[in-house]
């Protein structure tokens, strides 16, 4: 019953005057909406790589046992994922009202290197990019430790007592195993990305969110815009679904396997052998 009632939903969408489907398909593959598919995506990869290389030093910070590193990694997750998304977007947005000059000198003297307005150094596009990317440090960093501390301390203590330095078990014991864990939630955070940068519309970012808005602006034509964005971000998130699958096939057969027959090679070395 619900199949059927979830195909009579989309049936009655698709029939639906209302929608007016002759104005979705024209704007479909309109300019102004494609580039804004371009800078989505844009958007979506420099933010994700922004988060994952901040956020897998964040954690590493976070699991220091120096407590001045490992607290202002503490207060910074604590920061940016307890503060909503879209006012760290607008903040950047109009960091200018805060503070109209940018100033390189020294502290507390009058010795100034550089200065400029910030308007002209934070654009829309920077101010988008900073948004999404240091917030995404924040909640990668919480994936990339919640993996580390997946990862059995009797396999480090192991790899340890043979001799191996922390960075050789780091990456010969504990990112493989690790990676099992933290790939699935990077994905999804990857397809969160994706429709988080929407949210950039309310600063003018050019992404397809605002090109969606630009054009029913100006036509008035609300609901068949609203469509052809919503159209585009499904088959995005459809296509980034692929190689986030891959990944988990990937890792999720490997990774148990080799990270726990590597530690018994190097516990055992080459007498141990598969019984036929």
């Amino acid at each position: 019953m619900v199949v059927v009632a979830g195909v009579g939903a989309v049936w009655s969408l698709v029939k639906n005057p209302n929608v007016e489907w002759g104005i979705v398909r024209h704007y479909f593959v309109d300019g102004l909406v494609t580039n804004g598919v371009l800078v989505t995506l844009y958007l979506t990869f420099i933010a994700m790589a922004i988060g994952i290389v901040g956020g897998t030093a964040m954690a590493v910070m976070r699991l220091s046992e120096n407590p001045v590193v490992s607290a202002f990694a503490r207060f910074y997750i604590w920061f940016f994922r307890g503060t909503p998304i879209l006012i760290q977007i607008i903040f950047w947005g109009y960091a200018g009202a805060i503070y109209p000059k940018v100033m390189i000198g020294i502290p507390f003297t009058h010795v100034t290197w550089f200065t400029a307005e910030s308007s002209s150094l934070i654009t829309p596009m920077l101010a988008a990019i900073l948004s999404l990317g240091l917030n995404e440090i924040a909640y990668f960093a919480e994936i990339v430790r919640g993996g580390i501390s997946g990862v059995s301390k009797g396999q480090t203590e192991a790899a340890y007592s043979l001799g191996l330095t922390p960075g050789a078990t780091t990456r010969r014991i504990v990112l493989p195993q690790a990676m099992r864990i933290i790939v699935p939630p990077t994905g999804n955070e990857v397809l969160t990305m994706l429709k988080e940068t929407s949210l950039v519309s309310v600063i003018a970012g050019r992404d397809l969110m605002t090109a969606v808005q630009q054009i029913y602006s100006q036509n008035y034509q609300v609901i068949p815009l609203l469509v052809v964005g919503g159209l585009w971000y499904l088959i995005l998130t459809s296509v980034l679904s692929v190689p986030q699958r891959a990944l988990e096939r990937r890792f999720g057969r490997s990774t148990v396997s080799a990270g726990t027959s590597g530690v018994r090679r190097m516990l055992f070395g080459t007498r141990q052998r598969a019984r036929p």
